[in-house]
Parts: C-alpha cells; structure tokens; sequence
C-alpha cells in the first residue's frame, strides 16, 4: 500500500477507536506509520481524511446488511425483504464498537465541519442509490438519480432515524419485524380508498 491507502486505513481504525472529534492527525500518523505532511498531499485535511475513512467503512457494510453473504434470500421489492435487509442492518447496530454510534457524532458536528458535511451529504445520495438494489433488486449503476433522490433518500432517512434509536435506547428500538409490520400497517392504509 502506498501512503494515500495506509492514511486512510490508519483513519478508519482511529475512528473506531476514538471517534471523529477525539482523532488527531498525530494518532493518524502514528496509526498508518506516515507522516504529517502526507494528510495534506493526499486528502487536504485530517478533516477530509475522515470522512472519507467514515464513509469507506459505511461502504464496508453492504455485506453485512444482505445478510453476510452478499445477497438477501427474499424476493426483491417485498415486505419479507424489506424486513430481511433491515433486521440484517439492525444485528449490525447491536455489535459491540458499531460505527453507527460514530455517524451520531459526525452529525451532531455538521455545523462545526461544513467542508465535511458537504462530503457526507453528498455521500448519502450514493448510499441512497445502493440501499435500491439491495431492497428492490437490480443493479446500483442503473438506479435513475430521480429514484435515487426518492426511494434512496427514503431509505437512508429510515436508516438515520434507526441510528438514532439505537443510539439513544437500543431496548426500545424496533426491530426489523416491527419494521416490516408498520411498512404493512401503511401499504394497507394508504391502499384504502
């Protein structure tokens, strides 16, 4: 690896560590063994550098949300795998050292980072685009930015919101099963004319 890949593993190991606010550069350095100079070459700032470590370990997650394997069991674009996917995303939420605790800070320091802040909300059209095919099947590079901006959007809200839940009090947060019910709750509503 050169240096650009040893800053960025070393940032993502330090986040899981000690979070966005608590990383220096210096912990970058000495966890990736460059040094400080590098940071700027490559990324522009330690800021810059972890937000793309952050989002290169959300990225790393796609397995786990499918269930380990890749691929989710159920038939795309049901409630069974909506229920499937989200229960696989909410097992990643209860893991010790869960990096969803770590999104909570970097949001609640969005005002405080606008040059991170732009990178990460530009990133969540992109997670928007790949929860679509994970859910409704098809393939990430031929999900229209329309349904990107829509249903993508709509997922990564709910996965916000679920973080955020898990965050705040894990015993009463729902479950992939309770979220699947509420999805029934409102085709059914909603299909009522």
């Amino acid at each position: 690896m050169g240096h650009r890949e040893d800053l960025l593993e070393g940032a993502k190991r330090c986040l899981l560590q000690k979070g966005f606010a608590r990383t220096t550069a210096r912990d970058i350095v000495k966890e990736s063994g460059t040094n400080l100079a590098s940071i700027g070459y490559h990324y522009g700032s330690k800021d810059a550098l972890l937000a793309q470590a952050y989002v290169s370990l959300v990225e790393g997650m796609g397995p786990a949300f499918q269930g380990g394997g890749g691929a989710a069991s159920t038939e795309p674009g049901s409630v069974e795998r909506f229920q499937e996917v989200w229960s696989n995303i909410i097992a990643t939420m209860r893991e010790p050292g869960s990096i969803w605790r770590l999104s909570m800070e970097i949001i609640v320091m969005g005002d405080e980072l606008p040059e991170v802040r732009d990178q990460l909300a530009r990133a969540q059209r992109e997670a928007g685009r790949g929860f679509v095919p994970m859910l409704m099947g098809g393939r990430e590079e031929d999900v229209s930015d329309e349904t990107a901006d829509t249903l993508g959007m709509f997922y990564v809200t709910l996965m916000t919101g679920l973080i955020a839940q898990w965050t705040f009090d894990p015993k009463t947060a729902p479950s992939g099963e309770q979220l699947a019910e509420g999805l029934r709750r409102l085709i059914d509503a909603a299909t009522k004319g």
